[in-house]
């Protein structure tokens, strides 16, 4: 395959015991699915609490409370991520799962935790909690999704947002997500690409270096249905 992927598209979600409280391992699935759909052999590696982190071309990183994202940071920090995405895998987070890759971020009582510093990112508490439906234009795309957070999130010179928001707060009022590299992220939490298939053909894109032949799915009139609802 293209893009340094070997026979097996290998998709590795980290920390499912800590970063799954909403169902965010669906993503993996998705990825699979829309792979093997079109012929492409994929395979789904779990890396867990005391587990060592898996070879993957993805990683997967969900959404979680204050303090399993709290350890989760701390799992990660010396499992070999950040390295593994320099020497080019890709990361798509969702949630928490964006505020750990960043710089820095803050849990209950506005104490600050040094992030993975994967992306240049600060994360710091809101005066309110976001929680409702979200939505945010990306190029021609929009994504649709819902979002749980405390966080306002700033990102640095030489990082991109992955959209702008038109319905809810994502990073804060304006613009939604991470887009630096090979690195994905967004605040719409839980299994955000079943909702989104063009955001998964994208990844699967990115990972594979190679465009790839549409898919028609029911996830499109899921997709299609969201955005008449929500009006974008």
């Amino acid at each position: 395959m293209d893009g340094g992927v070997d026979t097996v598209l290998r998709i590795g979600l980290l920390l499912p015991d800590l970063l799954g409280t909403y169902g965010d391992g669906g993503n993996a699935r998705v990825l699979a699915r829309r792979a093997r759909a079109r012929g492409i052999a994929a395979e789904i590696l779990e890396m867990r609490v005391g587990s060592t982190l898996p070879d993957a071309d993805l990683y997967l990183v969900g959404g979680g409370e204050d303090g399993p994202q709290r350890l989760a940071c701390e799992v990660l920090r010396t499992s070999g991520l950040a390295s593994r995405i320099e020497g080019g895998a890709h990361l798509f987070a969702v949630c928490a799962g964006l505020q750990l890759i960043g710089t820095s971020f803050a849990v209950a009582g506005n104490d600050s935790v040094e992030g993975l510093g994967i992306v240049e990112a600060v994360t710091t508490r809101g005066v309110d909690r976001s929680v409702g439906d979200l939505a945010v234009t990306s190029g021609p795309n929009v994504l649709v999704g819902f979002e749980n957070h405390g966080g306002v999130t700033a990102l640095g010179a030489t990082v991109d947002a992955l959209g702008s928001v038109v319905r809810g707060r994502g990073n804060n009022g304006r613009v939604d997500g991470i887009r630096a590299g090979r690195v994905w992220a967004t605040y719409a939490h839980g299994p955000v690409l079943a909702l989104n298939p063009w955001l998964a053909d994208a990844l699967l894109s990115s990972v594979l270096g190679r465009d790839l032949e549409p898919l028609v799915s029911i996830a499109d009139e899921l997709h299609l249905a969201r955005r008449r609802a929500l009006r974008v």
